[in-house]
């Protein structure tokens, strides 16, 4: 019996709606600075309910600042999410600040840091890249806000079927082997002496180009594509092969994976379709769609597509956990009647390995990029 009234379009329809009478006003996370800036110190909303907080985790963010600034007019702030700390402990301030104004993990980030944390990777330069966790440090910081905060699994409270990860092996031919291992070796012979020196933007840009190769192409400074194999798009077309029919969600991490997927699926006869609109959505739903094909980043949060089918398949995987696990969860969600499969091509010896093994360890993500970036770079001096 609630009124709701969608705060989106233009600034005119958002206006419009805002003066609508209603119950519940629902805005996306892009518009939360500019719905601040439009009330100002006429804040009217006695409740606050952020759906995914996760995206409100950064402290320096503009969401994260604008809400934080209206929270002495809020009497309640509701937070949900499935990843509260996706990269780390460190994720949590900015999230729990907007909860209690700071009075739990202290009024500002750096207090919370120094608590908290110690150094952990530095420059020659003597700059500090990243901190870890302080000996006993996570124990207090649950402690501090176990009062606010509940944690929940959904298998205790939610009837989902079972889900299992499958992990397929690419074999390289030896044209696109040797390709790859030349690039790999004199990019990475080309970084710093020094592994302590490598900045995380470099070893960022080497891990991009390598993904690209292992997935089949790579851009130029142009951002001109050049095709390298196919072995990766002939793996993922015996595995839609071998599901026989069955819908699948498929997951691309570049713009010439999308295009080289859709180029192999043109003759096949199966219903392809890009994830672009809710009637994309619908259409998935009332499975009459085989093939839709999306990226992680515009379509891990708040779709529901567990009608459609119930196998995922990752043709480029990410280094972002959160991303990684909540595009998984629009099919291994509530309603879903069958168990999901998530399949990960993964071409054997390359960069996908390192990925694949970061996203196992949930945790610290961003270390292991470095770390097994270096482990390749003591392999090749050697």
């Amino acid at each position: 019996m609630l009124r709701v009234s969608p705060v989106l379009g233009s600034q005119t329809k958002r206006i419009r709606a805002l003066n609508t009478p209603a119950d519940l006003y629902i805005i996306n996370r892009e518009n939360v600075v500019w719905l601040v800036d439009y009330y100002r110190n006429a804040w009217p909303f006695d409740m606050v309910v952020v759906d995914e907080s996760s995206s409100f985790k950064s402290h320096s963010a503009k969401r994260f600042k604008a809400l934080a600034s209206v929270g002495g007019y809020i009497d309640r702030m509701v937070e949900l999410t499935g990843t509260p700390s996706p990269n780390g402990l460190d994720d949590l301030w900015a999230q729990v600040y907007l909860l209690d104004g700071g009075e739990r993990l202290g009024k500002r980030y750096t207090q919370f840091r120094e608590r908290y944390f110690q150094p952990d990777k530095r420059g020659a330069d003597g700059m500090i890249y990243s901190y870890e966790v302080k000996p006993g440090s996570e124990g207090s910081i649950l402690e501090r806000i176990s009062d606010i905060c509940i944690s929940m699994k959904a298998e205790d409270y939610l009837q989902l079927p079972d889900i299992t990860y499958h992990e397929i092996p690419v074999e390289l031919d030896s044209k696109a082997s040797k390709a790859y291992y030349d690039m790999e070796r004199v990019m990475v012979l080309a970084l710093p002496e020094d592994e302590e020196e490598i900045s995380v933007t470099s070893a960022a840009a080497l891990s991009n180009k390598l993904l690209q190769l292992a997935n089949g192409a790579v851009y130029d400074e142009d951002h001109s594509v050049h095709e390298v194999h196919g072995c990766k798009v002939e793996a993922f077309m015996e595995l839609i092969e071998s599901l026989q029919g069955k819908p699948a969600l498929v997951f691309y991490n570049f713009q010439h994976d999308r295009t080289r997927i859709l180029k192999a699926l043109e003759k096949t006869g199966l219903r392809v379709r890009e994830l672009k609109t809710t009637q994309d959505e619908d259409n998935w739903n009332a499975r009459k769609i085989d093939i839709l094909l999306t990226h992680p980043a515009s379509s891990a949060y708040g779709l529901n597509l567990q009608q459609g089918g119930n196998h995922v398949i990752w043709f480029g995987l990410t280094w972002n956990y959160e991303l990684y696990t909540q595009a998984n969860k629009r099919l291994h969600r509530q309603g879903q009647e069958e168990k999901v499969i998530i399949h990960h091509l993964i071409c054997s010896g390359t960069r996908d390995e390192d990925v694949m093994e970061a996203l196992k360890r949930k945790d610290d993500v961003q270390s292991w990029v470095m770390e097994s970036l270096k482990a390749r770079i003591r392999r090749y001096r050697n």
